[in-house]
C-alpha cells in the first residue's frame, strides 16, 4: 500500500512526540521560582496561592532547526575555547540612529546591534504606540513588527492615525516563535519588535502562553537570535498589579536593557526610564506627551512642569533637580492643615514618604515648628517621581509656606539638601542647575554655601543666595516676599 508524503510526515511527527519525555514542574507566577512539588506559599516572594503546575516537554536539542541565520555553520555549534583578554578582537558595530532625542538619550545614544531590550509599562500607557512610531520612522532600516495582540488591520488603523511614510516596515500577526523565525529568515530584518513576549509560545514547551516556562523559553530563543545575527530586538512586556514586569525575574537578567514607561493615563505626559542598561546610563529620562496622533517628545520639560500662575500661592516652591544628565525645574506643592480626626496624616505623591517624615522631624526638632499635630500632604507636580535629595530644601520651604500661609516669590527656586541637624548641604552639578534656572527667567536661587567653592558667581545673571541653616532660608524667602 502506497503511503503519501503527507501521511509519512505525520507518522514521523507522531513517533517523535511519542519519544518526548514529559516532565511536570511547579512555578511561582509571581517571581518565577521553580519547585518540585506544590506549595501553598512561595518561599522566595512569600506570596500565597501563586504556585501552579506546568508541563515541560523535553525535546532533543539536535532536532531544533537552525533558523537563526541562513549562513549558520558548524563552527557556531562548536564549544568555544578560552583565550587571553588581550587577544580578543573587537568588531566595531556602530549604533543605529534613533529618530528623536528622548529614546536615544535613554538608550545611551542609539540602538546597539545584537542587543535585546525589554519594554514594560501599564496597560494603555502607550507602549505599542511608541514602538510602532519607532518602526515607522526608521526609514532606512528594514523593520519587522510582530504582534500577538492585534491584527494587521488594527495596526494599520493606528499607523494611519500616527501618520507614516515608509516602505520598509513589515507587519506579522503570529504567536508561534518557530513561524516567526521562518519569516525572519525570509525577510532578514534589521530590527525586530515583539508585541508582546507574554503572547508568544514555542512548540518545545507544552504549556500555555504567558506561563513562566513559555516566557523564559521564548525570550531565550530571541536572545540567542539577537546575539548570533547581531539584530537588535525590542520586546514589549506586560506588568503585574505591583508594577513589575510579568514573568520570571530571570527575564530582566537575560536582556541587555529594561525600559519602563510610566505616567498616569489621566495626564498627557509619559516618562521613559531605563532601570537596566548595559550600554548607557540608567539615570536618564525621556518625556513624551500623548496626543491623538501619537506620542510627541517634550524638548523643554521644565516649562511644562511649572504651573503658570498670575497670583502667588502659598505652599508652592520650585526646585532645580537632575534626571540623569538633564537638569529640570519642578514644582513641589505642600498642604499643611490642622488634623481633623486627632491623628495627623502624612501623604506623599512623587516623593519618598520616609524622607518626608525625616524632614518634618528636622523642622520640629531643630527649627521649632510644631507640625506633629498637623496633616501634611506633598505632591510633585506633573506626575514625576523624584529621588534626588536636592529637592529637600524646596519641600521644606513649601511646607513652611503652607504652614504660615505666606507665598514664596515666583522668581525664586531652590537646590540644596537638608541634613538631620538642620544644615543646608551641597548637591552635585550645581552649575547645571543654576544655568537651567537662569534660562527659565528666575531671578534668585538658594543653594548651600558649600557649593560656592569653584563657582564664578559673576558669570551668572541670576542672584545666587548661599545659606547654611534653614533659619537663614526662612528669613530670606519671606523677607523677599514681603518686599515684593
Amino acid at each position: 500500500m502506497r503511503v503519501s508524503l503527507k501521511q509519512h510526515i505525520t507518522h514521523a511527527i507522531n513517533n517523535k512526540r511519542m519519544n518526548i519525555k514529559v516532565k511536570k514542574t511547579f512555578f511561582c507566577q509571581s517571581c518565577g521560582t521553580q519547585f518540585d512539588k506544590w506549595l501553598g506559599r512561595c518561599n522566595n516572594c512569600n506570596e500565597w496561592n501563586t504556585i501552579t503546575e506546568e508541563i515541560i516537554a523535553k525535546e532533543n536539542k539536535n532536532d531544533r532547526l537552525k533558523i537563526f541565520s541562513k549562513n549558520s555553520s558548524e563552527k557556531n555549534s562548536k564549544s568555544n575555547s578560552p583565550v587571553l583578554l588581550q587577544d580578543v578582537g573587537l568588531q566595531e558595530y556602530p549604533r543605529l540612529s534613533v529618530p528623536g532625542k528622548e529614546l536615544a538619550r535613554v538608550l545611551g545614544g542609539g540602538i546597539v546591534p545584537g542587543s535585546i531590550t525589554l519594554f514594560g509599562g501599564e496597560p494603555g500607557i502607550g507602549k505599542s504606540t511608541l514602538m510602532l512610531q519607532l518602526a515607522l520612522r526608521l526609514k532606512n532600516l528594514k523593520v519587522l513588527y510582530v504582534s500577538g495582540e492585534e491584527s494587521e488591520q488594527q495596526i494599520k488603523m493606528r499607523a494611519e492615525r500616527i501618520g507614516f511614510n515608509t516602505q520598509s516596515c513589515f507587519i506579522l500577526q503570529e504567536t508561534n516563535t518557530q513561524n516567526i523565525f521562518q519569516q525572519i529568515v525570509a525577510i532578514e530584518p534589521q530590527l525586530v519588535i515583539i508585541d508582546s513576549i507574554q503572547t508568544l509560545h514555542t512548540s518545545y514547551i507544552d504549556s500555555s502562553p504567558g506561563s513562566v516556562s513559555q516566557v523564559r523559553e521564548c525570550a531565550a530563543e530571541f536572545l540567542r537570535f539577537a546575539k548570533e545575527s547581531a539584530t537588535p530586538v525590542f520586546m514589549i512586556g506586560h506588568i503585574t498589579k505591583d508594577g513589575t514586569i510579568a514573568g520570571p525575574k530571570i527575564l530582566e537578567h537575560m536582556v541587555d536593557t529594561v525600559l519602563q514607561f510610566e505616567g498616569d493615563r489621566n495626564h498627557v505626559y509619559r516618562l521613559l526610564r531605563a532601570t537596566k542598561n548595559r550600554f548607557g546610563n540608567t539615570n536618564e529620562m525621556g518625556i513624551y506627551e500623548m496626543h491623538g496622533d501619537g506620542l510627541r517628545e517634550v524638548s523643554n520639560p521644565s516649562e511644562i512642569l511649572i504651573t503658570n500662575r498670575q497670583l502667588p500661592t502659598s505652599g508652592v516652591a520650585i526646585s532645580a533637580t537632575l534626571e540623569g544628565n538633564r537638569p529640570l525645574l519642578i514644582e513641589t506643592q505642600a498642604l499643611v492643615s490642622t488634623a481633623a480626626y486627632g491623628t495627623p496624616q502624612r501623604s506623599s505623591t512623587g516623593f519618598d514618604l520616609r524622607r518626608l517624615s525625616m524632614l518634618l522631624a528636622v523642622l520640629e526638632k531643630r527649627c521649632g515648628f510644631r507640625l506633629g499635630i498637623k496633616d501634611v500632604f506633598i505632591n510633585i507636580a506633573g506626575g514625576l517621581r523624584v529621588e534626588d535629595p536636592g529637592i529637600d530644601l524646596a519641600l521644606v520651604c513649601a511646607i513652611l509656606s503652607s504652614n504660615e500661609d505666606l507665598p514664596i516669590a515666583q522668581t525664586t527656586c531652590f537646590a540644596a539638601e537638608v541634613g538631620l541637624t538642620g544644615e543646608i548641604r551641597p548637591v552635585s552639578r550645581i552649575e547645571q542647575r543654576i544655568s537651567e534656572a537662569e534660562k527659565l527667567g528666575f531671578k534668585s536661587i538658594i543653594i548651600s554655601e558649600f557649593n560656592l567653592k569653584g563657582i564664578n558667581t559673576t558669570s551668572y545673571k541670576i542672584n545666587i543666595q548661599p545659606a547654611s541653616k534653614i533659619e537663614e532660608v526662612f528669613n530670606f524667602i519671606f523677607r523677599v516676599t514681603t518686599q515684593s
